[in-house]
């Protein structure tokens, strides 16, 4: 800001020599006025005396520095310094000693203060010692692994193995273990938890030490400690891999501080004095205003005070500031004045809007302080809100976190100071994320979730698999209201979380805010970049504890953005009509070739990018009028380089320049002059004005792939004829507007979000539903115990009823933490969110799908979160919420299933990673009869296209997959293959009831008959199918058959070797695959049996002989009176449970059977050879075959003794008495 006279000063130097230059001038303020206003905002202390009544007489603008700087000095001598405090030795500013108080590989924050351990068990100590008196330190404990916190001397010698309270003179607290160490160890304390504040106390005088959880005492840990000369005590810490902590020695106010007890650090005394005294004048100044006319002073209400350009007030403020900004930039100060302060302000209640105040006080900053001030006041204020908002304890009511969003809101309502904070503080300094969490308690008491869920329930019933029954009619009464009173605590439990959940939505809106281009770039274009380098944070560091943000974060914060998302989206739909609406959102396939997205190293769908742009080209030309630089093709020769270059030269369009150069993508982690030179080299690409749609031919547009700072507003959202993140819209895409292009990005960013941790987080999170499941079980079982046990066994008794104690305590514990996580991760509410994912990456793989080879471009990450929300839908949320319920759920599970059917053999897609998860989607897909049916439903075409697929020879890709897709297929429809479970398992406890493998049977009488249709037809691929399986069913059991021959060599070994475990899990697999090969043989013999007896094919004999041998030497391994397999089979070893004579006996049963039964009808007398199984296969063969098949199925036993006597009568030509022994 200038003077009249155009020189340049400072706001606070033009403010106060303004005054200067005019000593008499008040404005519209007389002298007597301005003297009792600024007596009244600065009056004099009581240690003035009574000279002081003349110096309040006459106080103007011209004395008030003077008279407010002898103010603040009186208190200067009362400040307590530590170096008069006996006892501390060490430098004033208490930190981690980084250079050579540690043991081990750590990461320290910048600050440090802040600590993460990168090896087995680091340890570390502060940089100063207490010998005397009694000290106290906070430690914030960020999570809640194997960690020990105390107090060591400098003799103390750390290691990988031992660290604080694992040598003499340390003394440690373990809130993972709930024990304390010092040489030994016993029990003590509380168990702690992410987020927990441990406060370490150390008593000199008493030579005692004690440690406090979250402000409460857990007693006094060590006495007598050494004490005397040369004793004195670091704070340290050792800490096991990835567990971190953050250290508070004073230099910020201690949460939870203790009479008595001192931190290392001392405040700053002086200047908290000051800073309060100075906020005190600034609260005289916003409640009193000055009436001209009546020439008086009038008190007011401070909450609707405002900047109106009143010059006595104002520089009145620029007085006062001029010693509080300073002060302003300490983080103590800021944290114990400013926020408790600005806090006070919305104690009243209310929306934040009802409370302008702190917007004009923010304004009030940006005026009379200096930039760099202004923005060290925010930045650490933003810190001391997150900080307290991440360590707040939870409380029924949510309080201190409601209390702490609020202010957050307001001053990010505050644009000047929203920009700057987005632009340099959240994302670059803050985990901003943090503010969109809300944490688990795991204390439920201490949480107040016992006050707000009085009454717990779980289930009671479950069934033969030990699922939960739920079916409401067979409740009893007590029952039924103890569920009521749950679900209405539940519901009190959500209405509290949504009021967070609101907060932190209004958060995320205020930073999409895309209206506020009056001071340079919108709050949403500068969002949009930190968050686009916050995914490549997360997608490049997957190993980076440091770097990576905790997935529990990510899955709040991305119901949060979804929801922001939304309101926008539709906002946009209302002031646009003809735009498609959030309902109907999806992806344009323009984003994934165009270069205006970054998509990192992220994998796609046609393989690198580099050579996607290389082989592609002339697709991107011809379907899209976009020609790449040739800057970024790596091209043969020059000769195509320059070829390119005419080309691209000959047409382009006249306002179109393309600049050349590479682009180096500067590193999110990179110093900040690492940073500019980056930037500094990067080129920007332009020119992307293109004609929308003109009737003449359009011409080409040349571009190059942009870095996120290299971004304008112009490059996203586009403008006069620049389609901005739309340019190369192909033919095949509708021309209508979408959305904002800006939210379209944002978009996509969720889509990689929930791809990256989310849907893993998921996951993890349903670990506490289990744990009531078992719980359940468990204390139902115990019960039903104790109303059998004896009345004379009351030592029993007694046990059970400690057990049954224990299961209720539990499950009281877990159904109320259970309530807690299906508030904020399972609701109805975030169902809906996944869902609406899942069906923007379905309409997102469609749209892009339709543009032909460019489907290549897409990343995989699409198809990922399409298959890993829809599991997550089913497996996750359920059965708190029902998947059914959903609205248009069948059509979305056509649209899913088609996608699968499609894809799963695509050409397009070269990445081994995601063909086997589209298999296996699939192969899930075909195990329940409602993603079965609506596999059925789609087209028949795409239908007759996937079976082909399916029928493709095995040597051409991996073959077991495809397998147990025809195998679930069939399942049901086989002979004895109609149980869910094997007969010789059906008493064992499942392990997971909703397994594919445990679902009941669910075959597909229209898929059977497609394949029964292509194997008909086509004679060459029915011959190539059947050679490939019968390929694999030779591998596959002559290495089961290697397998258990090695498990039988060790079972007999007088050392008694253990079997490897891996080993065991292999066999177990061959075993699967050659009964489900044998299986596939059957579904084919079945349905097409003119392949094997229709002598007019030439590769039907072949085939039945191969058939027959394999059939036979499986027999013969099999069925041998006390051989090989038997042997194994009764070692009853674990893992191989699945290996028994049953499942491969009843499908060689089913073979032959249907060799039998369609022999008939194709002929039998006129071609013996249709007799070449049976005579290959041996007499004793087929009676124990008959002999193993249980007594269910006594017809088809009696077709096989039908088929014993027939081959051996017309194998041998005798009868003797041996063979009707046997018989019978």
């Amino acid at each position: 800001m200038s003077s009249k006279g155009g020189t340049a000063l400072s706001r606070r130097s033009y403010r106060l020599a303004s005054d200067a230059d005019n000593p008499k001038v008040t404005g519209i303020v007389n002298e007597k006025l301005l003297s009792d206003y600024l007596q009244h905002v600065f009056p004099a202390s009581g240690k003035q005396g009574p000279a002081s009544a003349a110096y309040r007489k006459s106080l103007t603008f011209q004395d008030l520095g003077a008279h407010l700087e002898k103010l603040l000095a009186e208190d200067n001598v009362t400040e307590d310094s530590r170096d008069q405090i006996e006892g501390c030795l060490g430098p004033l500013t208490v930190v981690l000693d980084h250079s050579s108080g540690f043991e081990g590989l750590l990461f320290v924050d910048d600050d440090l203060l802040g600590v993460i351990g990168h090896s087995n068990f680091s340890s570390i100590r502060a940089t100063t010692c207490v010998y005397k008196g009694k000290w106290v330190y906070e430690v914030l404990v960020s999570s809640q692994g194997l960690m020990q916190i105390g107090w060591c001397t400098l003799n103390c010698r750390f290691n990988q193995e031992e660290g604080v309270g694992d040598t003499p003179d340390s003394y440690a607290y373990d809130g993972n273990r709930v024990r304390k160490w010092n040489v030994t160890t016993t029990n003590y304390g509380k168990s702690w938890a992410a987020g927990d504040i441990v406060s370490c106390l150390i008593d000199l005088d008493e030579g005692t030490i004690t440690f406090c959880l979250n402000g409460q005492s857990l007693g006094v840990a060590f006495s007598n400690i050494k004490t005397g000369p040369g004793v004195a005590y670091f704070p340290a810490i050792s800490l096991s891999f990835k567990e971190s902590v953050a250290f508070n020695f004073g230099s910020r106010p201690l949460r939870y501080p203790v009479e008595g007890y001192l931190p290392l650090q001392s405040p700053p005394t002086t200047d908290l004095i000051k800073a309060n005294r100075l906020l005190g004048y600034l609260k005289t100044v916003l409640s009193t205003s000055i009436d001209t006319q009546e020439e008086k002073l009038v008190e007011r209400d401070s909450g609707t005070w405002q900047i109106q350009g009143d010059p006595t007030i104002l520089v009145t403020l620029a007085h006062i500031f001029n010693h509080f900004a300073p002060l302003m930039c300490k983080v103590y100060l800021v944290e114990d004045v400013l926020m408790n302060f600005l806090l006070s302000i919305l104690e009243g209640g209310g929306s934040v809007d009802e409370h302008p105040l702190i917007q004009q006080l923010l304004d009030l900053f940006w005026l009379l302080m200096e930039d760099h001030e202004v923005n060290e006041c925010l930045k650490q204020l933003m810190m001391s809100l997150l900080r307290a908002y991440r360590f707040s304890p939870i409380i029924p009511d949510l309080g201190f976190q409601i209390h702490y969003l609020r202010l957050t809101t307001a001053i990010l309502r505050h644009e000047k100071s929203r920009k700057y904070l987005l632009s340099n503080v959240l994302f670059d300094v803050l985990r901003s994320v943090v503010f969109f969490y809300i944490k688990t308690p795991l204390r439920v008491k201490e949480a107040g979730l016992d006050e707000l869920i009085p009454t717990t329930w779980w289930p009671t019933r479950f069934d033969k698999e030990g699922k939960d029954e739920r079916d409401t009619c067979e409740e009893t009464a007590e029952e039924r209201l103890r569920r009521r009173a749950y679900e209405r605590g539940c519901h009190r439990l959500k209405k509290r979380i949504e009021v967070v959940e609101e907060l932190q939505v209004q958060i995320l809106r205020l930073m999409l805010n895309n209206k506020d281009k009056g001071t340079g770039e919108a709050s949403r274009y500068i969002f949009l970049n930190k968050f686009r380098k916050f995914l490549q944070e997360n997608a490049s560091n997957r190993g980076n504890p440091t770097v990576l943000c905790p997935p529990e974060y990510m899955v709040c914060f991305i119901h949060r953005l979804i929801t922001a998302i939304r309101s926008y989206w539709d906002e946009g739909k209302r002031k646009s009509p003809g735009s498609i609406s959030s309902e109907d959102a999806y992806v344009p396939p323009q984003l994934f070739y165009n270069g205006k997205v970054d998509y990192f190293d992220l994998q796609r769908l046609g393989g690198l990018l580099s050579h996607l742009k290389k082989t592609l080209k002339d697709d991107l030309a011809a379907k899209a009028n976009i020609i790449i630089d040739p800057a970024e093709i790596q091209a043969s020769s020059m000769d195509d380089l320059d070829e390119d270059e005419e080309t691209g030269a000959a047409q382009r369009p006249s306002g179109a320049v393309a600049m050349g150069g590479a682009l180096a993508r500067p590193s999110w982690l990179s110093s900040p002059t690492l940073g500019r030179a980056n930037r500094f080299l990067s080129t920007a690409a332009v020119s992307l004005m293109t004609p929308r749609r003109p009737l003449a031919p359009p011409e080409k547009v040349k571009v190059r792939t942009l870095a996120v700072e290299q971004r304008t507003e112009e490059d996203i959202e586009g403008s006069h004829g620049n389609d901005g993140l739309l340019l190369g819209r192909p033919l095949e895409e509708p021309d209508q507007p979408i959305t904002e292009k800006s939210l379209l990005e944002i978009l996509d960013g969720v889509v990689m979000m929930y791809n990256l941790s989310v849907h893993q987080q998921l996951g993890k999170m349903v670990v506490v539903s289990d744990d009531v499941h078992e719980y359940a079980v468990a204390l139902k079982d115990t019960e039903e115990k104790i109303a059998r046990c004896p009345s004379r066994r009351l030592d029993i008794l007694e046990e059970l009823q400690k057990s049954q104690k224990v299961f209720a305590e539990k499950l009281n514990h877990l159904s109320r933490r259970l309530a807690w996580i299906n508030a904020t991760i399972y609701s109805k509410e975030k169902m809906l969110d996944v869902y609406w994912l899942l069906r923007v990456c379905i309409r997102t793989i469609e749209h892009s799908d339709s543009t032909g080879s460019l489907f290549a471009f897409m990343p995989e990450f699409y198809l990922n979160v399409a298959m890993n929300s829809y599991s997550a839908l089913k497996n996750y949320f359920s059965p708190s919420n029902c998947m059914e319920e959903l609205p248009g759920y069948e059509e979305t599970l056509t649209q899913l299933a088609a996608i699968l059917a499609k894809h799963f053999a695509d050409p397009r897609i070269v990445g081994t990673d995601i063909k086997d998860s589209l298999m296996q989607a699939l192969a899930s897909y075909v195990c329940y009869p409602q993603s079965l049916r609506a596999v059925e439903r789609i087209p028949e075409e795409q239908r007759m296209a996937m079976m082909r697929n399916l029928l493709a020879p095995y040597e051409q890709r991996p073959w077991a997959q495809t397998n147990w897709i025809l195998v679930r297929l069939w399942r049901g429809c086989g002979f004895g293959y109609r149980y869910t479970r094997l007969p010789h398992l059906l008493k064992t406890k499942p392990e997971d009831a909703n397994l594919p493998s445990l679902q009941k049977p669910c075959p597909s009488l229209l898929l059977q008959r497609h394949m029964a249709e292509l194997l008909s037809q086509d004679k060459d691929m029915a011959a190539s199918f059947l050679n490939s399986v019968l390929n694999q069913l030779n591998w596959a059991f002559s290495e089961f058959i290697g397998m258990i021959q090695e498990i039988q060599q060790a079972a007999e070994r007088p050392e008694r070797n253990f079997v490897d475990t891996r080993q065991l899990k292999v066999c177990a697999t061959c075993f699967d695959l050659s009964v489900s090969l044998l299986r596939v043989l059957e579904m084919t013999i079945t349905l097409v049996p003119e392949i094997f007896l229709d002598w007019t094919r030439p590769s039907a004999e072949l085939l039945l002989r191969r058939l027959a041998q394999l059939l036979n030497q499986v027999l013969n391994r099999v069925t041998a009176e006390r051989n090989l397999f038997d042997r194994v089979v009764n070692l009853r070893l674990p893992g191989l449970e699945s290996v028994d004579h049953y499942p491969i006996l009843v499908a060689v049963t089913g073979i032959l059977v249907r060799i039998l039964v369609d022999s008939d009808k194709h002929g039998s007398n006129e071609n013996p050879l249709l007799h070449i199984p049976l005579k290959f296969i041996s007499f004793g063969s087929f009676i124990t075959l008959a002999s193993v098949l249980p007594r269910t199925f006594h017809p088809c036993r009696s077709v096989m003794l039908h088929v014993c006597i027939c081959t051996h009568l017309t194998g041998s030509g005798r009868n003797d008495g041996s063979f009707l022994t046997r018989l019978k």
